[in-house]
């Protein structure tokens, strides 16, 4: 049987940071093991603020592999588009909650008030534009409509015996999900090159919204836990090393 549960609307997204083994530190005894061997081992609590000039180095040069020796897991809310996006993204180990295992939440995303809308030029040259408020108020309206008719006919199912894993056919990818995602600075760093926008970068990118919010929180945690190499980054271009 089915919970029944009332269903609810969102713009936002979740990002938490779960657990974390990630300092500027761990870039230097890494680093330092090419030229220092086992002497490298003194430099594990090293104070990374003297080793400024290495750091900037690696990332100037692009010497990626000591950026790899650390470890940061976020727990993610967000509607399951964002989620087929992220996982574009190679580079890092995820668990997703299960529509086989579990009634899924009735929570929805929908556009908010700040969100441009309408897509002005071709592919691969276009920008976003805010749009009127009949629009927004449209695309709201359609969206919580759809949705609701959906999750009702998923329900229905359910409580008609029907498992879990067909009757979750019916609903739309604006349901949120939730998933733990584990990565190191490295691999932050190539997802927020692409997943980001930001002026003065080398490589512009130009990413969903959606996704691009929840970059944004994962970038916060991040910059408080390296902010050495998270300046580097800022300094290179912001171009994954």
């Amino acid at each position: 049987m089915s919970d029944n549960q009332e269903i609810q609307f969102r713009t936002d997204v979740t990002v938490e940071m779960v657990r974390a083994n990630a300092h500027d530190a761990d870039v230097l005894f890494a680093a330092r093991v090419s030229t220092k061997g086992e002497q490298s081992l003194e430099d594990v609590n090293a104070d990374a603020s003297k080793s400024a000039g290495l750091i900037n180095y690696l990332m100037r040069d692009r010497h990626g592999s000591p950026f790899e020796h650390n470890s940061m897991t976020f727990y993610v809310q967000a509607p399951i588009f964002v989620f087929r996006e992220f996982m574009r993204h190679r580079i890092a180990s995820y668990n997703e909650e299960s529509g086989r295992y579990r009634n899924l939440n009735p929570v929805f995303y929908y556009p908010g008030p700040d969100r441009n809308l309408v897509q002005v030029g071709k592919a691969g040259a276009y920008t976003f534009e805010p749009g009127t408020q009949e629009q927004h108020d449209m695309a709201e309206r359609e969206i919580k409509a759809s949705c609701t008719q959906a999750y009702e006919a998923y329900q229905r199912m359910l409580d008609a015996g029907i498992a879990r894993e067909v009757a979750r056919a019916v609903l739309p990818v604006t349901i949120y999900s939730s998933m733990y995602v584990t990565m190191n600075a490295r691999s932050l760093m190539n997802f927020l090159s692409l997943r980001t926008k930001r002026e003065g970068t080398h490589f512009p990118s130009f990413p969903q919204r959606e996704i691009e919010m929840v970059a944004e929180k994962m970038e916060a945690y991040w910059a408080e836990l390296m902010p050495m190499t998270y300046e580097a980054f800022n300094k290179s271009g912001r171009v994954a090393p």
